[in-house]
């Protein structure tokens, strides 16, 4: 029930072998489908001992589609629900304000309003699935320093400049083309953008000297970059899927790469990686261009050992 160290996974009825200690490698615990009401306050019991780790609820169907099991849970400070049954979010008043992580995922029910968020005022991380209606709630979060956008479309990002402290952002799905404010959000130091309709223009990414990882992934409409070379602090590269581009040479103008990611690029030719050669700061590669051949030609070409494209640290 449980044998993946990372991650718990429970169901009623709750027995003792689904509550023994967890491995210190775990990152969250988790039930699919209905705990009743006495599971809830076993688990709630067996989180005390371990104060700030997640729990998630997915696929989850309790009372019509509500949160109000989370009236169990009253100290968890990070919480993920994952169900497109859900048709409101009024449970969230059960949770105390010093919650710092909310994952509302999967979201089926998209009138719902994000106002609920307001009694967050130390939230640090914040994903949505779905949900615009309110949005603006968010830039009142002045804490927030990670933001996930899934499937929202908004006319633009200006109500997310009050958020001084924004780190982090990703905008994945949905329609939202105009993304002209983010260079005036926060101090981004990781940016990912994926799947976006119609998103044919980048160049603002130039205009944020603090990024380090850069992701772009899906987004075959954009066909060329500005010069890297303002980006003073940019230390990764990850292209997925980015099927426009033909030229990678403003991304070697980055003073500071230390790492490049291309995958799922046909389109490419080994020629196209040749200004990356003799580049003073990259160290490591990694490149999935669709052919073992052209693979083998690139590293030979920059004789560059290879990264691990889902591992990076920020500093």
């Amino acid at each position: 029930m449980h044998e993946n160290p990372f991650r718990r996974t429970v169901k009623s009825p709750l027995t003792a072998a689904q509550l023994t200690p967890l491995d210190p490698r775990c990152q969250v615990v988790q039930f699919e489908g209905t705990l009743t009401p006495k599971d809830c306050q076993k688990l709630a019991d067996f989180l005390e001992d371990y104060p700030g780790m997640p729990l998630r609820a997915f696929s989850y169907v309790y009372a019509k589609g509500d949160l109000e099991f989370l009236q169990f849970f009253p100290r968890l400070q990070r919480f993920a629900i994952d169900s497109f049954k859900l048709q409101n979010l009024d449970g969230l008043r059960y949770l105390s304000d010093a919650v710092v992580e909310l994952h509302l995922g999967q979201i089926g029910a998209k009138k719902l309003s994000l106002r609920p968020l307001e009694r967050f005022p130390y939230l640090r991380t914040l994903a949505i699935d779905s949900i615009a209606k309110d949005i603006e709630i968010i830039g009142a979060l002045k804490m927030l320093e990670d933001l996930t956008l899934r499937s929202v479309t908004l006319p633009g990002l200006d109500f997310l400049k009050p958020c001084q402290t924004l780190s982090r952002l990703a905008v994945k799905l949905g329609g939202t083309r105009n993304l002209a404010a983010i260079p005036e959000i926060g101090e981004l130091k990781r940016l990912e953008l994926w799947l976006i309709r119609g998103l044919d223009d980048v160049g603002f990414v130039a205009r944020l000297p603090k990024l380090q990882l850069l992701i772009l992934q899906a987004l075959k409409q954009v066909q060329a970059f500005p010069s890297f070379g303002p980006m003073k602090a940019l230390r990764r590269v990850h292209l997925e899927t980015m099927k426009g581009l033909t030229d990678l040479a403003p991304i070697a103008k980055a003073p500071a790469l230390e790492e490049l990611v291309v995958h799922d690029a046909p389109q490419l030719e080994p020629e196209a990686f040749r200004p990356f050669v003799g580049h003073p700061t990259l160290r490591r590669t990694s490149i999935a261009i669709n052919s073992i051949q052209r693979n083998e030609a690139v590293a030979q070409l920059l004789g560059l050992p290879k990264c691990d494209p889902h591992r990076f640290e920020l500093r």
